[in-house]
């Protein structure tokens, strides 16, 4: 059901989850500020979505997800202008603060899937009190009316802009026409590659991240933090730091000693001439060869296998990964005596707005955090280390700050994907595979007091159930076991989460049982996959990669599925390994079945990225902890894909489909990996075993 009361705009919400008799949580109208046309309806939709079309034409929808780049605000309002007949220009889509209940995460690949629904039902009634509201004004029928272009058209030509109809729209409760959203078959923006709306915002710099923010006269700050991992401060000599220029307070917490300044080269000057005595952190005697031990000691035992088959058996070790996106970890805090206000770039805001409250010892309602576009993510927002270290500072100096974590402070203390070490048996006999056994250990998150390390409820998970379980192929019997490592090391969900390295690894095995066989890759899959849309995946990426074509030496392509959040994708992948410690993926095609694929552009966007996040953890990118400390800290030597690594030719193929949509932005990574992975092997006449390759 959507409800709606009347008001001086057209405000229809999806039932909010939250007491309306109190302003906590509360949404701020269009020009950000509260106005009487700004009505909050109580219900049960955990969405809280709620559509106000102003005087001005334009349409309001505030997001309760975050914008780090996945173009969900574009997706939305491709939703909203497809069942509003409005222009999509006209639609606007700011991020919502973060609210008191109802569901505000991003992540899980399910924003689109879990919005579709909503935002339609949410946009197609506002257009049924538009028409009915235009109807009443003209005293004509309604169903003679038509919409398009933000505005409704009578049957003799005439028009009015859907906002001047707002205020008498407002105050209808039963439509004259129909509140149903359209079929799929009559779609005219839903299913067209669009481009992002914040587009020409993003490349003429007027998109504001969190840096840009000058809110509350905030002072730019950075922390000095320890050389290992957990270490803490046993003292500090701020006295030459405190006398250079520009330099407003030093403040020392549980994560370090925070320069607060008037700039940030002032800040980060003031932060080097800090003379801190540290004492090492738990890992101080731990390095990658003892984790590495301990990880493959922690797999469990695979069982006994079917008697009479014979295997093909590997294991498989994949390195910690950091998140690193593009746009550092920053924060704006301004907290005072009871009360606290924050802006940053978060995927669980209404988590983080508890734990900061408890941090500063303030009451959550007391405490209003504002959610600002990132500049990426892949799963290193869903906590939240900067805003609570700007707000516990913020209380300590006094003052309004604007917290920055350096590319050196997220690689080397930030969150990253854990190491883990996999083993898989695969038993054949008469030809086929007749049980498939995957064992794996993974570095799990030691849980600690609650605070800037584990953030309460945020730390790493243990291990999943394995994709495999599910029976993706026709192996027979199947069994699946985890074990764990618990290591003071901060930990979160990376891009794909366990699929990028338990189906990375799994696809590997294929390709190898394959060979066992006597088979050629794509045929042995085509005949052993399940599922009819992952195998039509995999004959696309196979007739559009030109499968099979004669390669040079030294090049050679391969091949990788994946399917989970209810899509399916598939990738081939050529690759150029004369050089085999030098490898150059030069062609990757994939093809995906998402369901309704809302915006085509977008998805080719999503699945790019996750072509060269496969690139990267495969041939480059990893961590290496050094007797308790991260031994990369940039780029320099996180060595994340370039361009001049990317892809001479990348393709997108989207199979077509009605279903409602599922879930994309990890969807790819495991795909991509593996067939990164089965290409090398069959350039290289080797067995790639330990991820990266240049480990």
């Amino acid at each position: 059901m959507v409800y709606s009361l009347a008001a001086t705009t057209l405000t229809v919400a999806a039932p909010l989850g939250c007491d309306g008799s109190t302003a906590e949580g509360a949404e701020e109208g269009a020009d950000g500020a509260r106005r009487a046309s700004d009505v909050l309806v109580t219900g049960t939709d955990g969405e809280m979505l709620v559509l106000e079309v102003t005087p001005a034409n334009k349409v309001v929808v505030r997001l309760p997800r975050v914008e780090v780049g996945q173009g969900v605000t574009t997706a939305v309002a491709m939703m909203i202008a497809e069942e509003l007949d409005a222009r999509l220009a006209d639609v606007a889509i700011p991020l919502a603060d973060a609210r008191s209940e109802g569901n505000q995460f991003t992540g899980g690949s399910n924003s689109v899937s879990s919005l579709y629904g909503p935002a339609r039902q949410l946009a197609a009634t506002a257009r049924a009190k538009l028409v009915t509201a235009a109807a009443r004004r003209w005293h004509v029928p309604a169903r003679t009316l038509r919409t398009r272009g933000t505005r409704v058209y009578g049957p003799d030509g005439r028009s009015a802009t859907f906002g001047s109809l707002t205020r008498s729209a407002a105050r209808i409760t039963r439509p004259a026409v129909s509140t149903a959203p359209k079929p799929a078959s009559k779609h005219r923006v839903i299913g067209r590659p669009t481009t992002r709306i914040d587009a020409h915002d993003i490349v003429t710099g007027k998109a504001r991240y969190t840096g840009d923010l000058t809110a509350a006269g905030a002072k730019p700050t950075v922390v000095a933090r320890p050389p290992t991992l957990g270490g803490k401060v046993v003292s500090v000599d701020s006295a030459a730091a405190r006398a250079m220029p520009g330099v407003h307070a030093v403040v020392r917490f549980d994560g370090g000693v925070a320069v607060v300044a008037e700039t940030f080269h002032h800040a980060f000057q003031a932060r080097d001439a800090l003379r801190v005595t540290w004492a090492p952190g738990p890992l101080a005697n731990l390095s990658d060869a003892q984790i590495r031990s301990r990880l493959r000691a922690a797999v469990p035992k695979l069982g006994t296998p079917p008697r009479g088959s014979a295997q093909t058996e590997a294991e498989f070790e994949f390195a910690f990964v950091s998140h690193a996106p593009m746009e550092v970890l920053t924060a704006v805090a301004d907290v005072t005596a009871g009360r606290a206000e924050i802006w940053f770039s978060s995927q669980t805001p209404q988590s983080a707005r508890e734990d900061i409250a408890a941090a500063v010892g303030v009451p959550v309602s007391k405490v209003r955090v504002h959610v600002i576009r990132g500049g990426g993510s892949f799963g290193r927002r869903l906590t939240y280390d900067a805003a609570i270290e700007a707000a516990v500072i913020s209380k300590k100096a006094r003052r309004p700050v604007k917290l920055m974590w350096s590319r050196s402070d997220d690689i080397r203390h930030g969150r990253m994907r854990p190491a883990t070490h996999h083993r898989i048996r695969a038993s054949h006999a008469r030809g086929r595979v007749v049980a498939f056994a995957h064992a794996m250990a993974s570095v799990n998150e030691s849980s600690g007091e609650r605070g800037l390390s584990t953030q309460g409820g945020s730390r790493a998970p243990a291990a999943a159930p394995l994709p495999s379980d599910s029976g993706l192929y026709n192996f027979g019997r199947l069994s699946g076991d985890s074990g764990s490592v618990e290591l003071a090391i901060p930990l979160g969900a990376w891009r794909s989460v366990d699929s990028g390295t338990v189906r990375t690894a799994e696809e590997i095995v294929v390709d190898e049982i394959a060979r066992s066989l006597g088979e050629d890759p794509v045929a042995f899959r085509r005949t052993t996959l399940r599922g009819r849309t992952v195998k039509a995946a995999l004959e696309k990426v196979a007739t559009a990669g030109k499968w099979g074509r004669t390669m040079p030496p030294g090049h050679a392509q391969g091949v990788a599925v994946h399917e989970e959040y209810g899509s399916c994708v598939a990738c081939l992948v050529e690759i150029d390994a004369g050089d085999p410690k030098n490898p150059r993926v030069t062609k990757v095609v994939m093809a995906a079945d998402v369901g309704t694929a809302v915006n085509p552009r977008g998805l080719e966007a999503q699945l790019m990225g996750t072509a060269v996040d496969g690139i990267s953890t495969v041939l480059r990118a990893g961590l290496h902890i050094d007797k308790g400390a991260v031994r990369e800290s940039s780029f320099a030597d996180f060595h994340y894909a370039r361009q001049r690594h990317a892809p001479l030719r990348f393709e997108a193929h989207i199979m077509p489909s009605r279903r409602d949509p599922g879930g994309a932005g990890e969807l790819g990574v495991p795909a991509a990996s593996a067939a990164v992975a089965n290409a090398y092997a069959r350039a290289t006449g080797t067995k790639p075993r330990r991820f990266p390759l240049n480990f």
